[in-house]
Formats: C-alpha cells, sequence, structure tokens
C-alpha cells in the first residue's frame, strides 16, 4: 500500500511538473508606454492639414495615445479644422481632451497675430502647464508637445525618442536657414548663445544625442522619471529672472530641478517654420509654410496632408502674363507632378509643354527639321560636339517662343522642371514685374534662374529692386520673355546653326566670350536681365546623388552610335563658375 501510495505520489509530481512547465501558455507581450500629445494651436490654418497627416502617420499604437487639444484666438478657421480632425480620430485613439474657445481672437495688448506680449507667454504657459497636468492625471507615461508648424514627416519619431530614455528629449527639426528648435549655448541672463557646436550639430556633420540648455517646439516629455515630479511651465520659478518667455521659463525649470535636455539628430524627422517677425501677416507665414514644404518634396522627406481634413482648391492666376509655360518631358512624370504641385501651392496657373525628346530623335530626323550645327562648335569641357539632348532642350524653347508670336503675348514665363522655388516667389517675382512696367523698361529676356559666370561684372537697373543686366549665363532654368523677344530669337533662325539654347542666349544679347560663335548672329540686339538674388534655383547638382541630366546623358546629334555622360561638366557644379576666358577657346583646344 505504502508503494502504491509513493508511485501515486511520483506520477502525481510529474504530470504538475508537465503541467506547469510545457502547457502554461507564454505572458504576452508587454504593451508600449501610454502617451499624450498635445497641440496647441492659433491660427494654423496653413500648416494644420500636414501637421496633423503627421501626427496620425506616426508608427505608434493610437489606442496607447491619448489627445490634449487647445485653439484659441485664432483669426482663420483653425478651430473648424482641428476640430474635424478630431472628430474622425477620437475612434482610434485612447481618449481625446477638446478645448477650443472662439472668443477672444486677440490676447490683450497683442499688435499683430505675430506679436508676443506677457499676456500671451503667459496664457501659453498656462496651456502647457494644463497639458502636462492632464497627462500627470492621467498617469501617462510620455506628454509629447509638438508645435502645429512642426511636421514630424519621419514616422518612426515617437518610437526612436522613447528608445533615447531620456527625461526630455527634442528631435532635431530643419527649416529654410540656420533655425532649428534647439539652443547649444545660453547667456547667463537665459538670452540665445552661438556656439561652435551649432553648426555642425544643425547640418548633421556630428550625429547623435546631444546635451543641450534648451530645446522647444516640439518634445518629448518622460513623466516616469523621478525628477519630473517638480517640473513645471507655469508658474515660472520663485528664483527665475530671465526673459518672460514659455520656453525659456521651461528650460530654467529643466535646470532648477537638475534635470538635462537632449536634442536628436540622429535621423530626419521632420521640419519646423521659421518664426515670422512681430510686423508679418498670417500671409507671411503660409508663404513660409508653403516654401518649407515644397523644398521637402526636394530634400525629403515629404510631407503628406491628413485623409481627415478638407481642403479648399487654390485659386490659380497667371501673375499678369499671357501664359505661363512648364517645359516637361513625357518619361519625367515624377518631374511635372512634382512642378505642378508646387505651382498649385504658389497659386500659379500653368500650361504644360511636352518636351522634344532628344534621345527619341535619329540623326536623320533632326536632320528633317532642317537642325545642323553651329560650325566649330564643341563643348568647352568635353570636347564633344551636340548631343541629341541639348538639341531636344533648344526645340523646346524655340516650340515656346514660336507659340508666343504665333498667339501675338505680350509677355510669357518659362519653367523647366527641375527647379526649386525660393522663399516668397511669386510676391517678389509680381513686384519686380511691376516695378520693371513702371519705369518702362526695353526688355526682351529676364531671367528667373540661371548660373552666372561672372557675377562681378553685371550693373544693376536703376529703379528696379533686384534687376541686374544679364552677363554671360549657363542654364534656362526659368525666364521671363517678351513678344519682342522672342520675335529676336526666331529671327536669328537658330536651328540652322545650333549650339546648347543656353550657349545661344548670351550670343543673342551679345555676352557670349566666343567671337567665332557670335559671328554666325549678326543681330545680337537682345535686352537681357536677371532677377538678384534669383528667384529659382535648380533641384540638384552634378555630383548629387539625384542629379540626372537629359542633355548631358545621350548620344551624339548625328552620330547615334557615340553615347555621351559627361557628368563633370562644371556647369553643372554647385559654385563652378567658369571664367570667360577659359570657354574662348583656349580650354578646349587642349582637349
Amino acid at each position: 500500500m505504502f508503494l502504491h501510495f509513493l508511485l501515486f505520489g511520483a506520477l502525481f509530481s510529474r504530470s504538475q511538473g508537465y503541467f506547469s512547465e510545457e502547457r502554461s501558455p507564454e505572458e504576452s507581450r508587454m504593451q508600449p508606454p501610454t502617451v499624450v500629445i498635445a497641440i496647441l494651436a492659433r491660427n494654423s490654418a496653413h500648416s494644420l492639414p500636414y501637421y496633423l497627416g503627421a501626427l496620425e502617420r506616426l508608427n505608434y499604437p493610437k489606442d496607447r495615445i491619448s489627445v490634449w487639444a487647445a485653439s484659441d484666438h485664432n483669426v482663420d478657421n483653425t478651430t473648424a479644422v482641428l476640430k474635424e480632425w478630431l472628430t474622425a480620430m477620437q475612434q482610434f485613439y485612447h481618449h481625446v481632451e477638446w478645448r477650443p474657445m472662439d472668443q477672444p481672437t486677440w490676447y490683450a495688448g497683442e499688435l499683430g497675430p505675430k506679436h508676443w506680449p506677457n499676456s500671451r507667454y503667459e496664457y501659453v504657459m498656462k496651456l502647457k502647464q494644463a497639458a502636462l497636468g492632464f497627462a500627470r492625471k492621467r498617469w501617462a507615461d510620455y506628454i509629447l508637445y509638438a508645435d502645429a508648424d512642426n511636421i514630424l514627416t519621419n514616422p518612426d519619431t515617437l518610437n526612436l525618442l522613447i528608445a533615447e530614455n531620456k527625461s526630455v528629449v527634442a528631435p532635431m527639426l530643419h527649416s529654410q536657414g540656420a533655425y532649428s528648435n534647439f539652443w547649444c549655448g545660453i547667456t547667463p541672463q537665459g538670452y540665445y548663445r552661438r556656439t561652435a557646436e551649432y553648426f555642425p550639430t544643425r547640418h548633421r556633420h556630428r550625429l547623435g544625442c546631444f546635451p543641450v540648455p534648451m530645446v522647444h517646439s516640439t518634445m518629448l516629455l518622460d513623466l516616469r522619471k523621478e525628477g519630473m515630479k517638480r517640473l513645471a511651465f507655469f508658474p515660472p520659478h520663485a528664483d527665475y529672472s530671465w526673459p518672460y518667455d514659455d520656453i525659456i521659463v521651461f528650460a530654467f525649470s529643466c535646470r532648477t530641478e537638475g534635470i538635462q535636455m537632449y536634442l536628436c539628430n540622429k535621423e530626419r524627422y521632420g521640419y519646423l517654420n521659421v518664426p515670422a517677425k512681430p510686423h508679418h501677416t498670417l500671409e507671411d507665414d503660409r508663404l513660409n509654410f508653403v516654401h518649407v514644404h515644397l523644398e521637402s518634396m526636394i530634400d525629403g522627406p515629404p510631407m503628406f496632408p491628413s485623409r481627415y481634413v478638407h481642403m479648399f482648391p487654390r485659386q490659380r492666376d497667371l501673375m499678369g502674363f499671357d501664359e505661363i509655360y512648364l517645359i516637361n518631358l513625357r518619361r519625367r512624370p515624377d518631374r511635372r507632378e512634382r512642378m505642378l504641385f508646387s505651382l498649385n501651392e504658389l497659386e500659379i496657373d500653368v500650361k504644360v509643354v511636352d518636351a522634344v525628346d532628344g534621345n527619341a530623335l535619329n540623326s536623320s530626323d533632326i536632320k528633317l527639321l532642317g537642325v545642323d550645327l553651329l560650325p566649330g562648335y564643341y563643348d568647352p569641357f568635353s570636347g564633344r560636339s551636340l548631343t541629341k539632348g541639348e538639341v531636344g532642350c533648344f526645340l523646346s524653347h524655340f516650340f515656346v517662343w514660336k507659340e508666343i508670336v504665333d498667339q501675338q503675348y505680350d509677355k510669357a514665363l518659362v519653367f523647366e522642371d527641375d527647379v526649386r522655388f525660393q522663399a516668397n516667389f511669386k510676391r517678389r517675382a509680381l513686384r519686380l514685374m511691376e516695378e520693371v512696367e513702371q519705369v518702362e523698361l526695353d526688355w526682351d529676356l529676364i531671367y528667373f534662374g540661371r548660373k552666372q559666370v561672372n557675377p562681378s561684372a553685371e550693373e544693376a537697373v536703376e529703379n528696379v529692386r533686384n534687376l541686374v543686366v544679364a552677363d554671360y549665363s549657363y542654364w534656362t532654368l526659368s525666364y521671363a520673355i517678351s513678344l519682342q523677344g522672342a520675335q529676336k530669337l526666331l529671327n536669328a533662325e537658330p536651328l540652322s546653326k545650333m549650339l546648347p539654347v543656353d550657349e545661344f542666349l548670351p550670343i543673342m544679347y551679345d555676352k557670349h566670350p566666343n567671337e567665332d560663335y557670335k559671328s554666325h548672329f549678326p543681330n545680337r540686339n537682345l535686352q537681357a536681365f536677371s532677377t538678384h538674388p534669383l528667384l529659382v534655383q535648380p533641384c540638384h547638382y552634378a555630383g548629387d546623388p539625384q542629379w540626372v541630366s537629359d542633355t548631358e546623358t545621350s548620344t551624339l546629334w548625328d552620330d547615334d552610335s557615340v553615347r555621351t555622360d559627361w557628368r563633370g561638366s562644371q556647369k553643372n557644379l554647385k559654385g563652378a563658375a567658369p571664367q570667360a576666358d577659359v570657354l574662348s577657346g583656349s580650354y578646349r583646344d587642349e582637349l
């Protein structure tokens, strides 16, 4: 009996072990930390669709995110846009807290939407403190502050910041110019101080997660850390004597609590708008944002609007021109789509012209079109003759000039499809053309984008701001052209003595250094000018990874078997402007 009892006990013990060790279910995975996203939006209708689109694309479980949103003192439709998005998104997020205020539309003592009196600073501090209190009350692990014009285009931003395990950490955001959302130095009085580390960090020449005295605009706070208990945006610390500014008040609070701020630039996280000046209008703010948006489409990652926010169509116009042309190869739909989107954002109407594809022409086709090479022409850098791509480029511009004359357009504007727009392009172009008309300037062509060869040789035009008499130039990125200018170019009969179009134009305004070339065009009286500074630049230069040239990479105009792939041309290198004597023949003779 005793043996039976031992045997039963052993079997029972083994069975218990079997169930406990081999059949017990695995522990489920830990859920991600809970996060509160704090949204403070005022007069941000121009950027909100893209800001909200970036938030909804964050690669983080929405059921672990609560949204705290406040909007007030608006003169635009920020409240309506934010309400539309929150209504659609509340089914996805764990919780949504919504604090709109329709009145008043201005702060006490405010002189404009970009003016910051102390009353505005104090109100913003109180809002940020309210968001922090909300997160603490809900026992959130983190709170992410992100200004409404900060676009987090990297969907992994939240995960990457959490992985840094810092009390206060900010992703470095890009803007046009030197501005970003951090300081590398701060004076004893609490003001900004430029240090040697700033630009290497800003331009990502040094990568990492760096301790800094100030981060702002977008930052993640780890509320699990012991030192975060007394951190505050409002009221300012009892010993605070620095400027009354919400970001400086918070930096001081971090300092007094022994909390180090960090700035991370290991990845490209997104963009922020350069703050408008106090006298600027909401339109200035919108134009600044449009510029950042267009730049993001070139250098990436691009911005995308929310799928849950209605966007009104742009009201486009011709800027006072009779027609605006966009020259684009059919086999470059990516360039066409980017340019059409960019021009739409700039509220510019445009006619797309299918470029002549030189690569699709054989030498017989070119002869049938009446094209013949300018006697003695050779590329000054490679030593080759004209390429089919250059023929196609010339014909594309030639047919635009012909349409201008056929339609008797007084003036037109021409774009190639690989340009990037400078800030406030439309406003600056409108002002320029208005001043040109006011002084009754006799003009045939005005470069909006080109490569200057001899910038110091160019004289300013009297009574017209930002306009110079054009000297020898490369490229035909963009230019305004008058009816008489187009007629002069056609009258020169350039197809029978062709060279690249950007060499032909300087010949026609008598600034080309090669006398042999000029001798074939006796009427060199084109009145050519240029904006200064230029209004457009090329998207990419030779040497950039994304640079592609349909003119430099082709076959010779009269020989289908000779491939060209001249990627080292000084024409296409950024900042390399060869002197006129190099192009007069001496360098070519050495090749």
